[in-house]
């Protein structure tokens, strides 16, 4: 009788202690909810601001600024890799494979239209252009609604 007692008193215990141990964690997590959102709202408002950048970019593609296209491109848009990183961290698992898929091909497009200007390719620079625009609305509609507002 006191052996069962004894293994009583032991799993309630275990329970009382694994309890203790998941209830600060659970509060914690609440807790910086809101500070992920901040970061997640800085992320977003910074990828949003590279984006109204995009008629600029238009424009010196169609000017065929090939020094100048770069310069933006490694300049003010150079960080959007870095800011679409941390917004897909943010996100649920589901969503993320398809925010890093889309992540990818921006950072794609934009490799490509840099390597058009370097080359001086005209029609090359034209559709990598294309390309990152279309990437661009394709990754601004997988940040989360809270973010942008």
């Amino acid at each position: 009788m006191l052996k069962a007692i004894r293994r009583l008193a032991a799993f309630c215990l275990c329970i009382g202690l694994c309890w203790g141990l998941m209830i600060p964690a659970s509060s914690e997590a609440a807790s910086s909810k809101p500070d992920d959102l901040s970061v997640l709202k800085r992320q977003a408002e910074a990828f949003t601001d590279t984006k109204a950048r995009l008629p600029e970019l238009a424009r010196l593609v169609s000017d065929q600024d090939w020094t100048f296209t770069r310069n933006l491109i490694h300049g003010p848009m150079q960080e959007v890799g870095r800011e679409m990183l941390f917004i897909n961290k943010s996100l649920d698992r589901a969503e993320r494979k398809n925010a890093d898929k889309l992540a990818r091909s921006l950072k794609d497009a934009l490799a490509g239209l840099d390597e058009a200007a370097r080359l001086q390719d005209a029609g090359q620079m034209q559709k990598a252009y294309s390309s990152l625009a279309a990437s661009f609305d394709a990754y601004s509609d997988v940040i989360p609604a809270e973010a942008l507002s």
